[in-house]
């Protein structure tokens, strides 16, 4: 009787771990592959029952066997790589990935081991991304660079091993410390050469400013007046030994006005002044401009009274100049005894 009741105590035993090992719990974050006699598929098709969604499933012991893959965003450090841009800058570039399992059964059954095939997918893209990018775009448009590595990535795993690449970032660019002093040397002299201009444009404008007061001061001496006192008070306020001496503009004037005449040239009429001249050249251009054809030559251009007209000479220098007059107009003088108006060859009337 006693060896009865223990065989059935171990069959009893035996039924309960086999029922134990039948039963599972699926995840709601997980999918579960079953193999029967180590087979997904039959043929080309998938077997009915062989994924298995989240909750309570059972499996026959023995016979099937079930793997548990998970489907959530995983997120993976890409080592550091080292490469060379494409205008020959050595930099080091480090990466985060994020990708999920879309498919179980092919990221089961096709690849191995999943996460290390994408880590190594990850390096190898890398290097290529950084070959074939240079160094300002590789520090100024890395949303351009991590969407070409998701695509690359994307298209190696999505389709044979069921993994979708969410999402691929740059973490980390680290240039050579030359190429960093470099770098801040220029953003250095970009700064200097704004600041320099931004200057420059403050001084025209100020000097804009101080033409129109200038101008708007001209129209009323008494402003000078007060715009003097006003700087006078300003200095005294700083409490120097700055000695200021107001000298009035308008005594010059009064020395201008109590000036003699300057006396008339002897010999000659009083020549215009620089202003006359000028003006009176610009109104015989004008005419000329207006009654004729344009000038062909410098010779053409009237003379301007005062400026290219020689100075008349005096009287004693226009007779001493008689001795240089022409032998046919000397010749064609009357002779002493003769008549003006008749030639030596006339005869008197009759």
């Amino acid at each position: 009787m006693a060896v009865i009741l223990t065989i059935v105590f171990v069959v009893a035993f035996v039924a309960l771990l086999t029922a134990g090992s039948a039963v599972k719990v699926v995840q709601q974050y997980e999918h579960g592959i079953v193999f029967r006699f180590g087979q997904v598929r039959r043929g080309d098709r998938l077997r009915p029952g062989a994924v298995r969604p989240p909750g309570l499933t059972v499996i026959i012991p023995i016979v099937e066997r079930m793997q548990k893959v998970n489907r959530q965003t995983v997120t993976m450090n890409v080592p550091a790589q080292e490469g060379i841009t494409q205008d020959n800058v050595s930099v080091r570039v480090d990466a985060v990935v994020y990708f999920r399992v879309i498919d179980p059964v092919k990221a089961i059954v096709n690849v191995q081991n999943y996460g290390y095939a994408v880590s190594q997918i990850g390096q190898t893209s890398l290097r290529s991304v950084i070959g074939q990018t240079d160094m300002q775009e590789l520090l100024g448009e890395r949303e351009k660079i991590n969407l070409r590595l998701r695509a690359i990535m994307d298209e190696i795993t999505e389709g044979p091993w069921g993994i979708r690449i969410e999402r691929v970032e740059i973490k980390d660019v680290s240039l050579p410390e030359g190429m960093k002093r470099s770098m801040a040397r220029q953003a250095e002299a970009e700064r200097e050469r704004r600041a320099r201009i931004i200057a420059a444009d403050g001084e025209f404008q100020a000097s804009k400013r101080l033409a129109a007061a200038a101008e708007i001061m001209s129209q009323d001496p008494a402003a000078l007046q007060l715009r003097l006192l006003q700087t006078v008070v300003d200095v005294s306020a700083e409490k120097n030994s700055t000695l200021i001496m107001p000298f009035p503009v308008e005594l010059l004037r009064f020395f201008d006005r109590m000036a003699p005449a300057p006396k008339p040239q002897p010999g000659g009429e009083d020549k215009p002044d620089l202003g006359e001249r000028l003006a009176k050249a610009e109104e015989e251009l004008a005419k000329a401009a207006e009654s004729g054809p344009a000038l062909q030559s410098t010779k053409d251009v009237p003379p301007v009274l005062g400026l290219d007209e020689p100075e008349r000479k005096a009287p004693s220098e226009l007779s001493g100049s008689s001795t240089d007059t022409p032998r046919g107009i000397a010749d064609a003088r009357p002779s002493a005894g003769e008549t003006p108006g008749k030639s030596a060859g006339d005869s008197p009337p009759e």
